[in-house]
């Protein structure tokens, strides 16, 4: 879980906020989170519409150039379907019309003849025909020849029999008739020169339908089966039911033409249906096939498509994510780095004109301090010279302390001419325990009203040192300044400085205060970062606190934990004392 957050964190990082500043020097030049939002959303933009568009095309058309090739599959396996069963009835019906006008009334009436009949028909045409018969004009069948007990069977009522009447010539639908036998008759009618006539009635059993349609070759799962004009099965289906059952499925409009449609069942199955009417017959040719089975291969390939797609998608928005944000990054952290030395330059520049103040302020009080330690000393001496004074404590006692309240500004305007020299970078000859001391005077103040404790370890060996006075003191004043803000009434500071390696020492700084968060600590060294800025910090003192320990060849780090305190840690080279320049004969005048 931590390493796909960090994972995360590097694909969208989180950038510095605008910080709340009085000039444009401390503004940033960008909303950063803003452009990194509309650089990923236009990159994502140009990248993936047109991949997504070009897939979304090319899908629509390939699933409708399949979808259009089945329909055409379909529409040429029931046109060839049709012609052959239309042909085999044409050639039936042909037969028997031959057959009525070829032989004379009296030799179909003999049941030899018709048997004979019958077995060439079967001979021609395979074994189809079921039996034969002469039917009169008044529905009596005159002679038969077949397996059932049909003779002087009246047909005057049947609906065949009616329509062949009025039509010459007539194909039925698949009907058990007096048999009880699902079955077809081909009829014809020839009519006799006295104005009467008969009929010739052939019967098929419902296999010659089953020959027709079993070397049918149906993908996706399909099936082929007869239904007259009313959706009753005249076939054996494989799945839509058995001969003479109603179909489940719509009975199709009339046409003249093969169709293929689309139909879904109640079940939500979705089948692709193609049918045709068959000329002078109630039948209708139906092949159906299931749509899922038709496009099985599609449905396949349209799941490698989507994957490969959706890992086309995942990998430019990785790469724009992963790129955008390292551009931006860069462009932040020079921006951060531009701010920076914005506010160093705006820090020396401050320091400098607070040197310039304090050497002057130094120079204007010294003068009048000089004066007025003269005129003490000098009363002192009158009072000692005088009787009526030299035997009065009280006033001894008072020019004294007029004489060492000169002192002590003299040593405060000496610290502040001291401070003001050492601003300018140089190297020279330190003495590590005074330049601390140098340092805590500013704070002493400080601490007596708080009550903070303060003590110092320095061990042998760090009284000569040989480095930059006005840095050291620079980081030595904000790591303190730090402290203190962190530490409530009662605290304690401890510094401790101790030799290292060659030519390099330790100085630690340890303070009581609140701690540091550990999801802070790591970022308090940023420019503008700043776990207090609400109490007026600007998160600039330890950026520019890391950036001189650089300048000075050292490293710094910090120990943390809430509630316990911080510490931080210096390792600081120095120079080799021969490599000092001698101190200015007036350096301390």
């Amino acid at each position: 879980m931590p390493a796909s957050t960090d994972f995360l964190k590097k694909l969208r990082p989180s950038f510095p906020e605008q910080p709340k500043a009085e000039n444009l020097s401390r503004a940033y030049l960008f909303n950063y989170r803003r452009l990194w939002t509309l650089a990923v959303l236009i990159l994502l933009s140009v990248a993936l519409l047109p991949l997504i568009t070009i897939t979304v095309v090319n899908y629509r058309m390939t699933e409708q150039a399949i979808e259009s090739e089945s329909h055409l599959r379909t529409a040429k396996l029931v046109a060839n379907t049709h012609r052959a069963i239309s042909y085999s009835l044409t050639q039936r019906r042909a037969a028997l019309d031959f057959i009525i006008h070829d032989n004379p009334l009296q030799d179909l009436q003999d049941p030899a003849r018709l048997a004979e009949l019958l077995d060439n028909l079967n001979q021609s045409f395979g074994q189809g025909f079921v039996d034969i018969g002469i039917i009169g004009s008044d529905g009596q069948q005159r002679a038969y020849f077949g397996p059932y007990a049909l003779e002087n069977v009246d047909y005057h009522n049947e609906s065949w029999f009616q329509h062949v009447q009025t039509q010459g010539m007539y194909i039925s639908d698949v009907f058990l008739g007096f048999r009880q036998v699902p079955h077809l008759v081909i009829a014809i009618k020839r009519d006799c020169p006295d104005g009467g006539g008969y009929v010739l009635r052939a019967s098929l059993g419902i296999g010659f339908f089953a020959e027709l349609l079993a070397g049918l070759e149906i993908t996706g799962q399909g099936d082929a089966f007869i239904i007259n004009t009313e959706g009753v099965l005249q076939s054996p289906a494989r799945y839509h039911g058995d001969v003479l059952e109603p179909i489940k499925l719509p009975i199709p409009r009339p046409a003249d033409h093969t169709e293929v449609i689309a139909h879904t069942t109640e079940a939500g199955e979705s089948l692709l249906i193609g049918y045709r009417f068959i000329e002078n017959t109630p039948f209708i040719l139906m092949i159906v096939k299931k749509k899922e089975d038709l496009l099985h291969h599609w449905y396949q390939t349209r799941v490698k498509l989507v994957l490969f797609l959706t890992a086309s998608v995942m990998a430019i928005v990785l790469v724009i994510m992963g790129m955008v944000s390292f551009i931006v990054g860069r462009v932040s952290l020079a921006d951060e780095k531009r701010l920076a030395t914005l506010h160093q330059m705006e820090y020396a520049n401050k320091m400098a004109t607070i040197g310039r103040m304090a050497a002057s302020v130094a120079h204007e009080i010294n003068n009048p301090l000089a004066i007025i330690g003269e005129k003490a000393g000098l009363i002192k001496d009158l009072f000692t010279f005088k009787d009526a004074y030299a035997d009065d404590p009280k006033l001894g006692r008072l020019v004294d302390s007029i004489i060492a309240a000169v002192k002590r500004a003299g040593r405060i305007t000496k610290r502040l001419l001291t401070f003001a020299r050492n601003l300018e970078a140089k190297i020279e000859k330190v003495n590590l325990t005074e330049t601390i001391q140098e340092v805590l005077s500013f704070v002493e103040r400080d601490a007596q009203h708080r009550n903070i404790q303060i003590e110092t370890q320095i061990k042998p060996g760090l009284e000569a040192l040989c480095m930059d006075r006005g840095k050291l003191q620079q980081v030595l004043l904000n790591i303190v300044s730090n402290a203190f803000a962190a530490m409530e009434q009662g605290g304690k500071l401890e510094i401790e400085a101790a030799p290292a390696a060659e030519g390099r020492f330790r100085l630690s700084i340890r303070d009581s205060g609140r701690g540091i968060a550990p999801e802070d600590l790591h970022r308090i060294f940023e420019p503008f970062y700043s776990t207090k800025k609400n109490q007026g910090g600007t998160g600039l003192g330890l950026s520019i606190t890391y950036t001189l320990v650089q300048e000075m060849g050292g490293t710094i780090r910090v120990e943390s934990q809430p509630g316990e305190g911080t510490c931080f840690i210096l390792d600081l080279p120095f120079n080799p004392l021969s490599s000092c320049p001698e101190a200015s004969p007036c350096a301390s005048s």
